[in-house]
């Protein structure tokens, strides 16, 4: 059996209320395996992309701790946590968040970049990646110059720059047409298959639910089978 890429136990989540605080998870326990598949659903508002921050280091629980690859990153340093992140970690949103005035290939160096690449290294690298997810005609074109679904595999071309052990997607699919998404949803279990990466994704969407190892249901600030 794989050994596990993320362990979670115990994670809770609270935010400040008017006369008390609000609690949103309530003692989550999550482990991922390398390269399984795992989808998170529930209603808005159940607290499914507040978890999927805390698994991604980009909020720390209030409680629980969390294991990334056998490191306790609830102790790192914020410092620690972004370079962590960095490395081991990528994301793909409902929003793609790309840098307007950036290339298509700028973009997807971007985290190379970030740490400490050489540029033209990184672009060449950034160039690979964007020929695997379709788009080695579109590399010098701006966000506004591509669609919705291009944006998204650029995003998906940039959380792999770093080759990360896990990749974490939050309503990847939410913001295109069915077919689209599905495309998109072929294309990240494509890269889930390929390059042995875990896969975290949270979707509204029961299709592409069905297609992940695991369903799980976010309820009453815990994790259950679905």
């Amino acid at each position: 059996m794989a050994s596990p890429i993320i362990e979670a136990a115990g994670i809770e989540r609270s935010f400040a209320g008017r006369s008390s605080p609000l609690r949103v998870l309530k003692g989550a326990d999550l482990t991922v395996r390398q390269q399984e598949t795992v989808a998170i659903v529930g209603s808005s508002g159940s607290g499914k992309s507040t978890l999927l921050h805390i698994l991604g280091c980009l909020d720390r629980p209030t409680a629980g701790t969390v294991r990334i690859g056998g490191h306790d990153v609830t102790r790192f340093s914020e410092q620690e946590l972004a370079d962590f992140r960095n490395r081991t970690i990528g994301f793909v949103f409902q929003f793609h968040y790309l840098l307007p005035e950036f290339t298509a290939l700028e973009n997807t160096a971007m985290p190379l970049l970030i740490g400490g690449m050489p540029r033209g290294r990184a672009l060449k690298a950034a160039e690979g990646l964007l020929f695997d997810v379709g788009l080695s005609e579109r590399l010098h074109h701006r966000p506004s110059e591509l669609s919705g679904g291009e944006q998204q595999r650029v995003a998906l071309a940039r959380a792999l720059a770093s080759s990360p052990a896990l990749i974490l997607a939050d309503e990847p699919t939410g913001n295109l047409d069915h077919q689209t998404g599905e495309a998109v949803a072929d294309l990240l279990w494509h890269l889930n298959t390929t390059n042995r990466i875990a896969l975290i994704i949270v979707t509204h969407n029961h299709e592409i639910a069905a297609r992940a190892d695991r369903v799980l249901e976010l309820k009453d600030g815990k994790l259950w089978p679905k």
